[in-house]
């Protein structure tokens, strides 16, 4: 027997774990993320629009087109975010009986 205070007393006398949880990821839906996305590229262009005669003169102009990118790369992404979560409500479908 271990004298106390030692490591291996110590140890012995931890408590047991319960049983171990099964952690499952985080599986949200994605269009509201899209589609948030995509409004905050068009309100931050039709914003930078009406600073357009200043982004001009100090050289920042290309922030306009940064914002159309971003909003127009967001349809495509959009279309992802939907065949992501129709799959997942097939998984989930699966899953519950």
């Amino acid at each position: 027997m271990a004298s106390p205070g030692t490591l291996c007393a110590v140890a012995a006398n931890a408590p047991q774990p319960a049983q171990e949880r099964e952690i499952t990821p985080l599986d949200p839906p994605m269009v509201p993320f899209a589609i948030g996305g995509i409004v905050v590229w068009a309100v931050l262009g039709l914003v930078l629009l009406g600073f357009r005669p200043t982004l001009v003169e100090q050289g920042r102009d290309e922030w306009l087109w940064i914002c159309l990118a971003g909003f127009l790369w967001g349809f495509p992404g959009l279309a992802v975010m939907i065949r992501h979560d129709a799959n997942r409500r097939r998984r989930r479908a699966a899953i519950l009986p």
